[in-house]
């Protein structure tokens, strides 16, 4: 019989209100607030369930308990702040169960949240915190410190999703469960990635699909900081890939539309539940999973999953892989016996450097097919 992980929390949450509710709220007389594109993606993200067991922004126990104990303040595994920030003139005239619309920057009416309070959090605890450091180079940091000081709290619904340009790949967790559960597939693995594939995470899938009996590969497609791949690049180059080199239906591939936060350890911790919500049973941690410049140490995201043994999804902690010129092949140090003097090292950062400067990429980095993708016309594949 074909097995379905639970939901983080045990139930799968849908917030998305039916289309004539919806409608009449849109007209309604309500108070109606703008929002950066970031947070409508949070607030999509709760609406389907992706953020279970969240049913809207958090309010200041939840956030509290997120930054110091990594778990919401029932108990349950939780790591990253899902917060709603606010202009110091909109939060100080917001009352108790007053009802507010969410609007796109551009007016598009999203969402709807019902007031539960307004609050402030200190922002050096909450950067020591969650990204190890206060540094304003960590981008990550540099956003909490660039926002506004107010958060709102409160249940939140989906009137309609935004217009978003890739719309079509941001699949709900009810849609991957339904592909996963019609391919009877017992055991999925998520993989996360915010770059182009290159040889190293394809050998990471490929040991992933020796354990499992299929993949979700699962590319951020919201917000990055500049000198990341585009959405575009990405999609495209997967769908090349997953085409050609890997099992017909072992691979679903869907974009996650929520942004970066760079912060290591702990959004491996986040990555998971969510995948874990998608209907995945194993989740690949890599060597540096979600880090960014020389903030984390290496395997810190490995480490931390220590910290959750009722995670309810199982870690799958690969080594570092790498092109080792003896072995002639990508290997590990699980399984390579060679001195490093022989290995090449491959990594997004290694890659969107040799992008960045125009070098070509050998083979055993990335495959030829990608890098014709990325010197396509318009797509360069950078920010």
């Amino acid at each position: 019989m074909n097995y379905l992980i639970e939901p983080h929390g045990g139930r799968l949450i849908n917030r998305v209100l039916p289309e004539k509710e919806a409608a009449r709220i849109i007209k309604g007389n309500y108070r109606r607030i703008k929002v950066s594109q970031d947070f409508i993606l949070d607030l999509e993200k709760i609406a389907i369930g992706a953020y279970s067991p969240l049913k809207g922004f958090m309010n200041k126990k939840d956030f509290t308990s997120v930054v110091k104990h990594m778990r919401l303040a029932n108990g349950l595994a939780w790591t990253i702040p899902i917060y709603l920030p606010l202009a110091p003139g909109i939060a100080r005239g917001l009352r108790r169960r007053e009802r507010l619309v969410i609007c796109s920057e551009d007016g598009q009416e999203i969402g709807l949240l019902s007031v539960e309070e307004v609050f402030s959090f200190n922002r050096d605890t909450w950067a020591k915190n969650v990204f190890g450091t206060q540094d304003r180079a960590h981008p990550g940091v540099k956003k909490i410190y660039a926002s506004h000081e107010a958060f709102v709290s409160g249940e939140t619904w989906l009137l309609q999703k935004s217009d978003f340009k890739f719309e079509r790949f941001n699949l709900t967790p009810e849609q991957t469960r339904k592909i996963i559960a019609q391919r009877k597939w017992n055991t999925v693995a998520g993989f996360q990635t915010r770059n182009v594939p290159h040889r190293a995470h394809e050998y990471l899938q490929k040991i992933a699909l020796t354990i499992c009996d299929g993949i979700l590969i699962h590319p951020i497609i919201g917000w990055k900081k500049d000198g990341d791949f585009r959405p575009e690049a990405i999609i495209e180059s997967y769908r090349m890939l997953i085409d050609k080199y890997f099992p017909r239906d072992s691979v679903i591939f869907a974009g996650l539309a929520t942004a970066m936060r760079y912060a290591g350890p702990r959004e491996a911790v986040f990555h998971a539940i969510i995948r874990k919500n998608y209907g995945c049973t194993h989740f690949i941690v890599g060597r540096d999973h979600a880090g960014v410049g020389e903030f984390y140490s290496k395997y810190d995201a490995h480490r931390i999953f220590g910290n959750f043994p009722d995670l309810g999804i199982k870690p799958l902690l690969l080594r570092e892989p790498y092109f080792c010129r003896k072995c002639q092949e990508i290997v590990s140090d699980k399984i390579c016996p060679h001195h490093e003097k022989w290995h090449t090292h491959i990594s997004g950062t290694f890659v969107r450097g040799c992008v960045r400067k125009n070098k070509d990429l050998p083979e055993y980095v990335m495959r030829k097919e990608v890098s014709r993708i990325l010197r396509k016309s318009g797509l360069s594949g950078l920010i």
